[in-house]
């Protein structure tokens, strides 16, 4: 009698415990489904953030008649938000709102890029070139905010005790390809719109579908994303002091230290390529659209042909080969200013279209490797803070390359009407990209043993 008890008893046992187990699978089940909705609404409309500054580029241009070396410092400066994303993510380590700390960011982020651009659409016709800029700085302090949110996200994701070693990197890599279908959705719709559209209406747009992210989010509660637990409102002060045990490893210091040599040594001519594109070669803004489809495609083919076939190539003989690569784009650049494909018989269109349009975008082919990797080393409970500022230095590298880049075209005399010297610039941007490969000895090796632990 007893012995069928304790027999009934265990078996009562066993299906308690298998119904939690199955319930509990199911809830991480659900949540992995919000994470990754939530996460690609995010990056998605992050990467359609092309769509309005494609109108930006065309109103200053065509508006306020600006010329090429202050389109290119506006759109530099214009980041200057992104310096100070450490900051934020420091403080969304740090300070949890209404009991969370990273959805109520993403939705002040989305809510003051809707402020900004739908600003700007409803802005008097004489709006001044100030102004102009102040709005961009919010739009891009919000968009700063909400990359912030989302990067930590999937870094903890990646830290989780329930993250598995075999989908390291499937969450980077969804959210890239997420943002590249978000660019090629918006460099697309924005290429049409540019010609049958006023730019402002563009902007309103967009700020519409910012308002509409803005209002999911709030309806989202972090409880439902199953993210690791930590303490919350440690303090600023015990925030920054992980982030600095977080850079004083070796590892991570010198991997981003050459990121940063590697963005910051080469001047950008991206403003200048543009004039000569529509002032020399008469390209028009729908073709320009279309270039920038294909490199954002193929920044979604990257996503994929990394998540099944490169994670496993060491992290330094990636980065170095796409390095090279970019120098060789470039050289290539150059033999097309100098009209040799012309000669050949290939159209300039088909050439800006295809080779500028991945030119253009393979300067960002070293963020998902880098970041997964960043993931992979990243210290638990400062992944916001650590995140933010790995994405911060390269924000400040990209605008060091943007200063360098008007300096360049002033020192081989490229100006709005004249393209003479652009060639010799482009050798000059050739040559700068390859000395980061000096120093890759820096990039950490990914065969190296590391432990991810909280610093005490």
């Amino acid at each position: 009698m007893v012995s069928s008890v304790i027999n009934e008893y265990s078996y009562d046992e066993k299906n308690v415990n298998e119904k939690s187990k199955i319930k509990i699978e199911s809830e991480s089940k659900n949540a992995g489904v919000m994470k990754k909705l939530l996460l690609g609404l995010g990056f998605w409309v992050q990467g359609f953030r092309c769509f309005p500054w494609m109108g930006v580029i065309f109103y200053l241009k065509d508006g306020l008649r600006v010329d090429p070396s202050t389109i290119q410092i506006l759109q530099n400066s214009a980041n200057l938000p992104m310096i100070a994303k450490p900051f934020y993510g420091i403080v969304s380590d740090s300070f949890y709102i209404f009991g969370q700390h990273r959805i109520p960011y993403i939705a002040i982020g989305a809510f003051l890029q809707a402020v900004a651009w739908i600003s700007i659409a409803l802005s008097s016709t004489s709006v001044s070139f100030f102004t102009i800029t102040m709005f961009l700085l919010l739009g891009n302090l919000g968009a700063s905010i909400v990359e912030v949110a989302n990067d930590a996200i999937v870094a903890e994701t990646g830290t989780s005790k329930n993250f598995k070693s075999s989908s390291a990197g499937e969450l980077q890599s969804f959210v890239w390809m997420a943002g590249s279908i978000g660019g090629v959705v918006g460099n697309l719709v924005g290429g049409i719109a540019i010609d049958k559209f006023s730019p402002k209406l563009m902007f309103f747009a967009y700020g519409v579908l910012l308002s509409i992210q803005f209002l999911i989010t709030v309806c989202v509660h972090e409880s439902s994303l199953h993210l690791p637990s930590c303490s919350a409102n440690n303090g600023i002060r015990k925030q920054l002091s992980e982030l600095l045990a977080a850079l004083s490893k070796p590892e991570i210091f010198y991997s981003i230290a050459w990121l940063a040599i590697s963005y910051a040594a080469i001047p950008s001519l991206t403003g200048t390529m543009f004039f000569y594109q529509t002032q020399q070669l008469y390209i028009e803004s729908s073709v320009l659209g279309l270039s920038k489809v294909v490199g954002q495609a193929a920044m979604l083919l990257w996503g994929i042909v990394y998540n099944q076939r490169l994670k496993k190539v060491p992290s330094r003989k990636l980065l170095s080969a796409i390095q090279v690569v970019m120098a060789i784009f470039m050289l290539s650049d150059f033999l097309f200013v100098k009209g040799v494909y012309r000669m050949m018989g290939l159209p300039d269109s088909l050439y800006v279209v295809v080779v500028s349009g991945v030119l253009e975008i393979l300067i960002f082919f070293k963020i998902l490797p880098f970041t997964v990797m960043m993931s992979k080393l990243c210290p638990l409970g400062c992944e916001g803070s650590l995140m933010a500022f790995l994405t911060s230095v390269i924000a400040l590298a990209m605008m060091v390359s943007g200063y360098l880049g008007v300096a360049l075209a002033s020192y081989v005399q490229v100006t709005g009407n004249n393209f003479s010297g652009l060639p010799y610039g482009l050798v000059i941007q050739a040559a700068c990209t390859l000395l980061p490969l000096i120093w890759t000895s820096w990039v950490h090796d990914d065969k190296e043993p590391h432990t991810k632990s909280k610093e005490n």
